[in-house]
């Protein structure tokens, strides 16, 4: 009988501290201005342990917010807005199974102001204030003022100089004079966070910031996991939600999962832009908290090295081991902004030190955080993208973090990461880094299968005319499908990747068919006999990480649609986001889409949302709505 009293009592001492570790509490509370009280809207609120941020959420339009599953204990709660002095509260207790209330106030931040006439030529140096370098631009009026804060943020649509590329929307083809489409994928999620952060200010986004397939891949999708290949496709056909005599085609990929515990070694270089653009509370002070994340995923076989550039480039850490991680925060914390911006140099550095720490077996990768702003050395896209196309051979990859605003350069930092093996996110907020850098690590670090294309194949017993929704800065010529010497994108683990197509059915009336265009003269164009199942022919081709020649996957899909009230939740989703994109980008091709079937169809079809991000998107869809008829009014 004691024998089992001593067993009783010893297994009761051993689950106690499991019994603590799973329970948990809630922190939320509303952010205001201690001014007039007002709710401060997206406001950062983070939960703080032994100096690692643990925790975190921004407040909703409201100025409330919600931080769930805190283990029970004291913590430090900080809360930051653009324009505001933080808050910091210290010893905030978390108790087990309650929720405790915390509000908070911040006042708004006073600064030096200075009063900056512009001229023919700016009238500062561009050293000397962080903003003005964007800002002061000749050929403004002489009239015109602007304020510039030593160490904030400012920023007036006058002087916005962000920069996109041009996107020429995809057009209906007819498989019958161009039977096949190709395309590199697109794992890039910028477009959405970027998006989400001017709903946020208040702003519809700029059109060309609309990336549609970067809106519908920021969301992973449930399909099925690869077994013995490195992913797996799916395919589904149903009916277009924005028109009703269409069809609408998906294709989905899911990359193998590897746990970051199994991952090979990794050396990793941060790039860091510690220009004087690079000042503002969203840029490097939002940078230092992202990067310290991502450290705090890395295991003691991991190192880093940091390689900054301003007015020059140089290298701040030499090669560290993740299990000195106090000497990488410390590296972190010392960096200050200020200077012009040397890019090009400070790129070439930072793959002297990847190669010169290579590892054979290992994952290799620079990460560059910046605004993208260069302004010396190679500055010009071609410039950069031929220096960025002459390092990928390294074998080093590369991962893109851009920040900030009024003077980001989207389409520079897209065109680093497309052309240098790399992927490409835009960080609005610490809830951003969290996601890319810790919740889809893998996806962002690991890469599993490059140079991936797809090639599909229409047949015109079945198909009058198609069009690719999205990817117009990635598509490829049919060529390039079979030559292993064109670059294409890359597959991290665990990542999805979704494609669209809208389809006008062979013998249906459409204002978009191709049909009307007279029969090629010297071209044979009538159809070949064959199987009238069959709607399209996918084909993928991919290399190995380290591989040099591709391999081939095909699919072929059948003609049967289902209804889209029985289509999947994944095929459903992916409409409404692809819907939105359309209205965002006001296509010719939205048919009858509107932000409230948007809203339906999204919230029929969340399913299991653990990170509420299909939640969230849901409520910018509400946003954009508001925004879109209150500029409609005041037109």
């Amino acid at each position: 009988m004691k024998t089992k009293i001593r067993i009783s009592v010893l297994t009761i001492l051993l689950l106690v501290p499991y019994l603590l570790m799973s329970q948990t509490g809630i922190l939320k509370g509303v952010v205001t201005c201690n001014s007039d009280n007002s709710p401060i809207a997206y406001a950062n609120v983070y939960v703080v342990q032994n100096g690692n941020v643990v925790s975190g959420a921004n407040t909703n339009i409201d100025g409330k917010y919600t931080i769930k599953g805190l283990p029970i204990g004291k913590y430090i709660v900080k809360a930051d807005y653009i324009g505001y002095e933080s808050n910091v509260f210290k010893n905030v207790k978390i108790s087990a199974n309650k929720i405790t209330f915390l509000n908070i106030l911040l006042s708004v931040k006073t600064e030096a102001i200075m009063e900056i006439v512009i001229c023919e030529q700016p009238l500062i140096s561009k050293d000397m204030v962080s903003e003005c370098e964007v800002q002061a631009m000749p050929g403004r009026s002489c009239n015109k003022k602007v304020r510039c804060a030593s160490m904030g943020y400012v920023q007036y649509n006058n002087f916005n100089t962000e920069s996109y590329d041009y996107i020429s929307e995809n057009g209906f083809k007819s498989p019958l004079n161009s039977p096949l489409s190709t395309f590199s994928i697109d794992v890039d999620a910028a477009s959405y966070s970027n998006v989400r952060r001017n709903l946020n200010q208040g702003n519809l986004p700029p059109v060309d910031a609309v990336r549609v397939e970067e809106l519908i891949n920021y969301f992973t999708y449930n399909y099925k996991a690869p077994t013995n290949k490195p992913f797996s496709i799916f395919t589904e056909v149903t009916e277009c939600a924005w028109n009703s005599k269409h069809k609408l085609a998906m294709i989905g990929i899911q990359a193998k999962v590897i746990d970051m515990k199994d991952a090979k070694p990794s050396n990793l270089v941060f790039l860091l832009d510690v220009s004087g653009s690079m000042s503002s509370p969203n840029k490097l002070p939002l940078l230092k908290k992202s990067l310290k994340l991502l450290v705090n995923q890395l295991s003691e076989k991991d190192k880093i090295s940091i390689v900054v550039y301003a007015g020059s480039a140089g290298l701040v850490l030499d090669a560290t081991t993740c299990d000195n991680k106090a000497k990488i925060f410390t590296a972190l914390e010392n960096l200050q902004a200020g200077g012009s911006t040397a890019g090009g140099a400070g790129i070439k550095l930072a793959y002297k030190v990847a190669k010169e720490n290579f590892i054979s077996d290992g994952n290799n990768r620079i990460i560059l955080a910046t605004d993208g702003d260069f302004n010396i050395g190679a500055s010009s896209d071609g410039e950069m993208q031929r220096l960025i196309e002459k390092q990928r051979e390294s074998g080093v990859f590369i991962t893109v973090l851009g920040f900030g605003m009024g003077n980001y350069k989207d389409s520079k930092m897209e065109k680093i990461a497309d052309n240098g093996n790399g992927n490409y996110a835009y960080i609005d907020n610490l809830l951003e880094a969290q996601k890319v850098l810790v919740n889809e690590i893998g996806g962002t670090l690991l890469t599993i299968a490059k140079d991936v294309k797809l090639q599909v194949e229409f047949n015109p017993a079945n198909v009058q005319s198609y069009r690719l929704i999205g990817y117009e800065n990635r598509l490829l010529n049919d060529a390039d499908f079979n030559d292993d010497k064109k670059d294409a994108g890359e597959l991290g683990a665990g990542k999805t990747v979704t494609a669209l197509y809208e389809i006008i059915p062979t013998g249906v009336k459409s204002e978009f068919s191709t049909s009307s265009v007279d029969d090629l003269k010297y071209q044979k164009t009538k159809e070949k006999t064959v199987n009238n199942n069959e709607i399209f022919t996918v084909k993928i081709r991919y290399k190995t990480p380290k591989g040099s020649i591709s391999k081939l996957i095909s699919k072929i899909v059948n003609n049967k649609a289902k209804s889209f009230d029985n289509a999947s939740e994944n095929l459903r989703f992916a409409t409404s986001v692809a819907e939105f994109g359309m209205l965002l980008r006001n296509s010719k091709y939205k048919g009858t889409s509107s932000y409230k079937s948007i809203s339906k169809i999204a919230y029929a079809s969340k399913g299991i949302d653990e990170e509420a991000y299909r939640s969230e998107f849901i409520k910018l869809v509400k946003l954009a709505e508001n925004i879109d008829n209150r500029q409609f009014s005041e037109k």
